[in-house]
């Protein structure tokens, strides 16, 4: 599979947040899980989400303290993407991080090893999203199709999203 998403399995320096970060297909054990995203899919199509920078990204983010990988998904969801479920999510791999940072991102977080759950489901996207003060602030919600998916990320700070929209594809075809 690393032949295939060359990008996506190759080791990762995520300036940003001062993490090394290496991509597998193997799921993580929950309490290391901290990030979750999603490539939904609706009607055959894929959600982004574009925020007031402009940039298109997947809907996910941050687990609260306490909150199960169910939980936060549906909540980021609601809040990016103004989406809900309509069936079980299938995770397709992780990114193992590992901080270079003093302290966690947030105190109930595991440091300096954490774990970003990465998977796809079917949703509907059936109303605003929430937008709360704390989270990125969604001006627009986009169905694409998976290639103009592909394209929109190709512009992402992280080159790999387009291998993770086609990793996604082929595993909803698999079924």
């Amino acid at each position: 599979m690393a032949a295939r998403f060359p990008a996506l399995h190759a080791p990762q320096r995520w300036e940003w947040g001062g993490i090394d970060a290496q991509f597998t297909t193997e799921l993580p054990p929950d309490e290391l899980v901290t990030n979750i995203h999603l490539v939904g899919f609706s009607e055959g199509r894929v959600v982004l989400c574009r925020d007031v920078r402009g940039h298109w990204f997947l809907p996910g983010g941050t687990r609260e303290a306490a909150e199960s990988i169910d939980s936060c998904l549906a909540r980021e969801l609601r809040e990016e993407a103004g989406a809900r479920l309509t069936g079980p999510p299938t995770w397709i791999g992780h990114h193992l991080a590992v901080s270079d940072g003093p302290a966690p991102y947030r105190p109930w977080q595991p440091h300096p090893v954490k774990a970003w759950l990465w998977g796809w489901a079917e949703v509907l996207v059936d109303s605003a999203p929430t937008n709360p003060a704390d989270g990125e602030q969604v001006l627009e919600v986009r169905l694409t199709t998976p290639e103009e998916a592909r394209h929109l990320l190709a512009h992402h700070r992280d080159p790999w999203w387009p291998e993770l929209i086609a990793l996604a594809a082929e595993s909803r075809a698999a079924g």
